[in-house]
């Protein structure tokens, strides 16, 4: 078995070597930020108390049917989501991450599963990232209506946290007037429009074929829902998995180094110039 200390060195090294990296990220990327940990019931529920009071699981908030169903708490867990996308600050990790997309003659491309566009806010360039699940700073109409997908920038949110509500007026569909939704793949989802996701994904796969020494960098990624790792390994031989929980990763297809985002990153960081 690889011990820490190897499994670092050896990553370190192929990062030296690389001449473009390959991010990939799950919803662990974001926990260094402060963001909340939905890993299991109740770690929803300890964000969103409404939600727990009502055993309402993350399955079903996240869910086309929410919107149809009551869509003031379906906002109300958006919305609230959306604002604090909108205010948090990415951390250190990802001013590393840049630093070393910058050394790497073909730069980088991000592949993440996460909605909130912390890559964009970090400086990461809007055509460098794939968001395989789509983002929350995008709306499409509910019903689908047409294949419109616009920003949300223009969508102001006045939330009640303590009922997991929103107070002000629903987006609505400019085409139809429907009621509006977040451009996000969930749960039971046959009607996610993923143009905006199959541009991107068309991008890396011309961005992939540049690359002759590819290293990736995969930060985050659980095993409930395993998109993002099995792009990682799909990927190999080089993929450093980083990982608090999940680190294993078999041996042909990279190394695995247990810990968080920042703490793991900073330790590659300061090999990297040994």
């Amino acid at each position: 078995m690889t011990s820490q200390t190897e499994a670092l060195n050896r990553a370190a090294g192929w990062l030296r070597k690389a001449d473009g990296l390959l991010i990939t990220a799950g919803a662990g990327m974001g926990v260094d930020s402060g963001l909340p940990d939905f890993r299991g019931t109740q770690g929803l529920w300890a964000a969103y108390p409404a939600l727990g009071h009502a055993k309402i699981p993350f399955e079903s908030i996240a869910n086309p049917k929410a919107f149809a169903q009551d869509p003031a708490l379906a906002w109300g867990f958006y919305g609230h989501r959306l604002a604090l996308y909108r205010t948090i600050e990415p951390h250190e990790g990802f001013t590393i991450l840049k630093r070393w997309a910058d050394r790497m003659a073909k730069g980088s491309f991000v592949y993440t599963s996460n909605v909130d566009g912390q890559f964009q806010k970090a400086g990461f360039s809007e055509n460098s990232i794939v968001e395989c699940h789509g983002s929350i700073h995008y709306l499409q109409c509910l019903q689908a209506c047409s294949a419109d997908i616009w920003s949300a920038a223009g969508f102001f949110l006045e939330v009640d946290e303590h009922a997991c509500r929103l107070t002000n007026p629903f987006p609505r569909c400019s085409r139809c007037s429907a009621l509006a939704r977040p451009n996000v793949l969930m749960f039971g989802d046959w009607a996610w429009l993923e143009s905006r996701t199959e541009r991107q994904q068309a991008r890396l796969k011309y961005w992939l074929g540049s690359i002759e020494r590819l290293v990736v960098v995969e930060i985050g990624a659980g095993t409930g829902l395993s998109t993002v790792r099995r792009f990682s390994e799909r990927h190999g031989p080089r993929v450093i998995r980083i990982n608090a929980r999940e680190p294993a990763i078999d041996g042909p297809k990279g190394v695995g180094i247990q810990g968080r985002a920042v703490e793991v990153l900073s330790a590659l960081n300061r090999l990297w110039d040994i």
